[in-house]
């Protein structure tokens, strides 16, 4: 239950900060040059605004990059001819171990 909580809350932190970027793009938050000398709390707002979005979107894709390099990946070839190796070693050396204890019930005691 806890991990759908998880998702709940950054989807809606995500559709919000979607809709708040459209409206970015689609100029409603843009103010002329006398409207920033007349209102200069609207200015504020809109530095503040891009600042906001700026810094999530910097924290996601720092996210996604951590994520890419911390998670597991799998063996190269390389290691995984190195494991098969080690297992043929292992299977030739008890072969070789029951060989001698062949040889050495054969010959008798010394």
């Amino acid at each position: 239950m806890r991990t759908s909580r998880t998702i709940l809350f950054w989807s809606v932190i995500i559709v919000v900060i979607v809709i708040l970027e459209v409206l970015e793009v689609t100029h409603v938050f843009t103010l002329g040059f006398a409207s920033i000398l007349a209102e200069p709390l609207a200015f504020v707002f809109a530095v503040v605004l891009i600042t906001v979005l700026a810094l999530v979107g910097a924290l996601f894709v720092g996210i996604y990059i951590a994520h890419r390099i911390l998670s597991p990946g799998g063996f190269t070839p390389f290691e995984e001819e190195m494991l098969r190796m080690k297992d043929d070693l292992k299977k030739v050396s008890e072969e070789l171990k029951t060989l001698n204890e062949r040889l050495d019930e054969r010959k008798g005691p010394k």
